[in-house]
């Protein structure tokens, strides 16, 4: 999901932790050889915010040693448990939350540089909906001028347990319904994180995407179910599964999501990421980009592939979109897979789209500088909700070059599938269902 929103001012973080040694945020080599995404972004959260004062659980004091394993309480009566939460993470290597515990998270957790840690989510850690205190207070990325609740970040975490991550989003989709401009938190963020592990637990009801993995390398997802179901007539807006960015080595597997907007959505600098195994319903699905938009910026996604995929009920399946027209910038999609795609009731089942948020107009007189070469749609399958079920719309100016369609086996509710393409050479023994491509 790409945010278009109103400018405004940013409101720059609170000086960094006193109790906690951060390191300066130094952009990684990528980000720096290509100043990718907006200007913004060279001094992109400066400094996280400070933990709250260590406080200890009611049964025990924390020791500055660190201890094996925690078992934490609730403090009960609405009182905030992300104080004595954070305090478990930096003194114990394991920290339990028992099934029969619901801590109450009324502000911001931040747990960067941790090393070695395992949380095990047995029960619910829930975000107490106090929307006045969290648009003041939640950790701000400039990256589409996202805010969130949580920042994981460090080497060598595993995140498990079969518990509940609860985002009680339906205040927030309500008030967003009136306020479009209202900043919601994202769950969790991935932030400057190595090796890590996120795997059998449930995410529920988040207030904006479910997972931000913002510079992480080596991250896996594994057994993940993601439900935002809203109980009023307001939509659960904006809730991606996964966004990655500025990130390498991602893995995201065996997982069922339900959701109000992109599945999984590979944003600029993502590379080397498989995703397989994923039961999608409601989503705008598996989706590259948008890419391209920023003056300046030269993005990158390479080396994806998205395999064994259910999408069912969503507006898109397999899709890469990136912005043409007059003032946007540039970048390359190469190496993209997406194979053994079953679609039910999919709006648009394939797509490029290479004038993304352009006219027809401005995309002929401006074509995409973002370049999509070697993208492999490969046995593809199922039913659209239109008589369309495929479209590969490129810029003029061969700014798509071997582009394989291959095995599709798509239908339309009624009638003969209509498979479209513009300003492109396909390849594959499903590029005679294309048949000419026009030229813009």
């Amino acid at each position: 999901m790409d945010l278009i929103l109103p400018s405004r001012r940013h409101h720059p973080p609170p000086p960094g932790p006193s109790s906690v040694r951060m390191r300066r945020y130094k952009p990684p080599i990528l980000f720096r050889k290509y100043n990718m995404h907006s200007t913004i972004l060279t001094a992109s959260l400066l400094a996280l915010s400070s933990l709250h004062a260590v406080l200890a659980t009611p049964s025990r004091t924390v020791q500055n040693v660190e201890r094996a394993s925690c078992t934490l309480a609730a403090l009960g009566s609405g009182k905030d448990d992300s104080p004595q939460l954070l305090t478990a993470m930096q003194s114990c290597s394991t920290v339990v939350i028992p099934a029969s515990t619901t801590l109450n998270i009324s502000t911001r957790l931040n747990m960067t540089g941790l090393s070695n840690k395992h949380l095990n989510l047995q029960g619910t850690m829930r975000f107490n909906p106090n929307i006045t205190y969290w648009t003041a207070n939640a950790f701000p990325f400039a990256f589409q001028t996202s805010i969130t609740f949580w920042i994981l970040g460090g080497t060598n975490l595993l995140v498990d347990g079969g518990g509940t991550l609860d985002g009680a989003g339906q205040a927030w989709w309500d008030a967003f319904a009136s306020n479009s401009g209202l900043l919601r938190p994202i769950t969790m963020t991935l932030f400057q994180a190595t090796n890590v592990v996120v795997q059998n637990i449930k995410m529920i009801n988040s207030p904006m995407w479910f997972n931000f993995v913002n510079e992480g390398k080596n991250v896996t997802f594994s057994n993940v179910s993601l439900n935002a179901k809203s109980t009023s007539s307001h939509g659960a807006a904006n809730t991606d599964g996964w966004d990655t960015y500025r990130s390498d080595n991602v893995v995201i597997k065996d997982s069922v999501i339900n959701n109000g907007d992109d599945c999984v959505s590979f944003k600029p600098n993502s590379t080397n990421i498989i995703v397989s195994n994923l039961n999608c319903t409601g989503s705008h699905g598996i989706s590259v980009g948008s890419l391209g938009q920023f003056a300046g910026m030269f993005d990158i996604v390479e080396n994806v592939t998205a395999t064994n995929i259910h999408m069912s009920n969503a507006q898109n399946g397999a899709r890469i979109k990136a912005w043409a027209g007059s003032g946007v910038g540039s970048g390359i999609v190469k190496n993209i897979t997406f194979a053994n795609f079953v679609e039910s009731k999919v709006d648009n089942p394939v797509v490029i789209d290479q004038c993304y948020m352009t006219s027809a107009s401005a995309c002929a007189q401006f074509p995409s500088n973002t370049f999509i070469q070697d993208v492999f749609f490969t046995t593809i399958s199922g039913t659209s909700s239109g008589s369309t079920v495929a479209s590969l719309a490129c810029s003029p100016g061969a700014r798509c070059s071997d582009i394989n369609v291959n095995n599709f086996s798509l239908s339309p509710p009624s009638g003969t599938a209509k498979y479209t393409c513009q300003n492109v050479k396909l390849a594959g023994n499903a590029a005679n269902l294309f048949g000419t491509c026009a030229t813009t």
